[in-house]
């Protein structure tokens, strides 16, 4: 992003919005330009001109920026302001790797307990994905593709693994985003967790492992390509 452009966007993404919910919409503004590209990883936001964008204080904006800080998108740098967290080849290989372990585990501590209630609500998630895929919203199908994968950490009841997940998740978030850009898409495939919800439901673990390490493996090599292609580009317009 040129630095005339940092912390501002289309109009059409960051809209002034009503008093009464200011910190909510301001948020979901940003989440929206974040996943979508508008604002790129490792961008630095500029509080006054976000402000003027969103026609508020700065006291909501930061509110906002303080809960996107939380989600693990935005990071605060001493001397330096916030920015879009960034994302490299090596970010990647390294969510890869520990969202194998991370997820195979937490199906280990569920497996034996997975009743009615656990399937029912699996399903559910998959089907507000596949609603999100369909109205063709790329930043709504990730935080819904986030909470799919999610339910079965917060079904665990597991506190430190459920910390460690929330750890990662805003960087989750800008893989899916940079995955999605990478294949030209507008979100994941309508299909694409189906087999992992079944096998999520099945009686055979090994297969489950097997679909999660495959799952979470595809579209990899093109996502690192296009991590790579931006690295490039953004050193050949360095001076």
């Amino acid at each position: 992003m040129s630095d005339g452009a940092k912390g501002k966007v289309a109009g059409s993404v960051l809209a002034r919005v009503p008093k009464a919910t200011f910190r909510a919409h301001i948020a979901d503004g940003l989440r929206a330009a974040i996943l979508n590209g508008d604002i790129e990883p490792g961008a630095q936001l500029v509080e006054t001109a976000l402000a003027d964008q969103f026609g508020v204080s700065r006291g909501p904006l930061r509110e906002a920026m303080r809960q996107l800080i939380d989600e693990g998108l935005l990071i605060a740098v001493p001397y330096t302001g916030t920015h879009v967290v960034g994302l490299s080849v090596d970010d990647v290989r390294e969510i890869y790797s520990m969202r194998v372990t991370l997820e195979i585990f937490a199906f280990e501590q569920i497996w034996a307990r997975r009743d009615q209630a656990f399937r029912q609500g699996l399903v559910a998630r998959r089907d507000a994905l596949t609603a999100c895929i369909d109205a063709e919203d790329d930043a709504a199908s990730i935080v819904a593709e986030l909470q799919l994968h999610g339910f079965v950490y917060e079904a665990t009841g597991h506190k430190l693994l459920i910390r460690t997940w929330d750890s990662i998740r805003g960087r989750l978030q800008l893989y899916w985003a940079a995955h999605h850009r990478a294949h030209g898409i507008r979100g994941p495939r309508r299909d694409g967790h189906d087999r992992y919800v079944e096998m999520a439901l099945s009686d055979d673990f090994d297969t489950l492992k097997s679909e999660i390490t495959d799952h979470m493996a595809r579209g990899g090599r093109q996502t690192e390509d296009f991590l790579r292609g931006r690295e490039a580009r953004a050193a050949a317009q360095s001076p």
